[in-house]
């Protein structure tokens, strides 16, 4: 077997704001596998790395997907446990390669066409006007749920914003799901999450910077809003420190995005973990291109969802490439009879 590896940026329509910046492009990698004498049958899989958040994003990214490259040829195993996206990768590549090479990664009545995945609307940060026109616009769209990212406007600006949807739509009407991304000041932190529950919000994601545990175990004992974790997730690996992790804090939810926790196996793991506690969970994009979505939709759709998942983000790029996914209303689908014409990948800069 063998394997190649190209780079591809995409561009946002908008500027796509977070408490951490705003991003305008996101790099990634496309993995494919192949068989020597037959390379136009491939496996096709994304390593969605994510500068500023992926812990490997750094000049030696490369470095390890050609020593996986190598390594794939040789048949010898490559150490993955701290390169989560090129984990998700190679696991849908393998996939795909081993169900016939047509972008069908998690076989289901999801993929046959017969279910469809309930999605949350994604509200990026931007100035008051701009989140409540994006807000109106997703509303009208038919979501019961949408989550607004927060944290960087002022606050007073934030409680205003969030105010006004309140009195338009009740709990009932509109489930609001808000994500810090870590952006809380600590010793303002508790008054927030109190303000936000009295508002009737659903749960918040990260509201402090990952890796301060005994203060969002304390704001997890005593909040009266759900928190969930999600940045305090990435790079663990080890079974032992997400037992750890999982007992100390007690969550009401985590978060996972196969490319940052492990991919597909992963996040497998810390959701059996999860459920053995009574602890929630849904996945969520890590913005990837519609090649590791359509794969993270099959993954998803595998595992019986309940509750509103985060994988609205096709539609975010000018540049992406073909899906098999479309959206209705709040409702992710999948047309079992579209072909993705595969010369689309032809033209990339494949390293091999």
């Amino acid at each position: 077997m063998r394997l190649a590896f190209a780079p591809y940026t995409l561009h946002f329509r908008n500027p796509a704001g977070t408490s951490r910046g705003v991003l305008l492009e996101k790099p990634t990698y496309l993995i494919k596998v192949f068989d020597e004498g037959s390379p136009e049958h491939y496996g096709l899989g994304e390593a969605p790395v994510f500068p500023g958040l992926s812990p490997e994003a750094d000049s030696r990214y490369e470095y390890k997907l050609v020593e996986l490259l190598a390594n794939v040829a040789l048949g010898r195993p490559t150490d993955l446990s701290r390169h989560s996206s090129i984990q998700f990768g190679l696991e849908q590549s393998l996939l795909d390669f081993s169900l016939g090479c047509s972008g069908l990664y998690y076989p289901s009545a999801f993929t046959a066409g017969d279910k469809t995945i309930e999605i949350n609307g994604l509200v990026w940060m931007g100035s008051l006007e701009e989140m409540t026109s994006r807000i109106e616009e997703k509303v009208n769209a038919g979501f019961r749920c949408i989550k607004l990212k927060i944290g960087a406007l002022d606050w007073a600006q934030e409680e205003g914003m969030i105010s006004a949807v309140r009195r338009r739509f009740s709990p009932e009407e509109l489930e609001i799901r808000v994500d810090a991304n870590g952006g809380f000041p600590m010793d303002s932190a508790l008054p927030r999450l109190k303000w936000l529950a009295d508002m009737g919000i659903h749960s918040i994601e990260q509201p402090i910077p990952a890796g301060n545990r005994e203060l969002m175990a304390f704001l997890c004992s005593t909040s009266p809003l759900p928190i969930a974790l999600d940045e305090e997730l990435i790079g663990i690996s080890a079974t032992e420190d997400k037992i750890r992790i999982l007992d100390k804090i007690k969550p009401a939810y985590i978060i996972l995005k196969p490319a940052l926790c492990g991919g597909f196996s992963g996040a497998s793991e810390w959701i059996d973990l999860a459920v053995e506690r009574g602890i929630g969970w849904w996945i969520t994009s890590s913005l990837e291109s519609n090649v590791g979505l359509n794969a993270l939709a099959q993954f998803t759709a595998s595992l019986n969802t309940a509750i509103p998942q985060g994988l609205g983000t096709g539609n975010l790029f000018t540049d992406n490439f073909p899906s098999p996914l479309s959206l209705d209303s709040d409702r992710l689908a999948y047309n079992p009879e579209t072909v993705i014409d595969r010369s689309v990948f032809d033209n990339l800069e494949w390293r091999e």
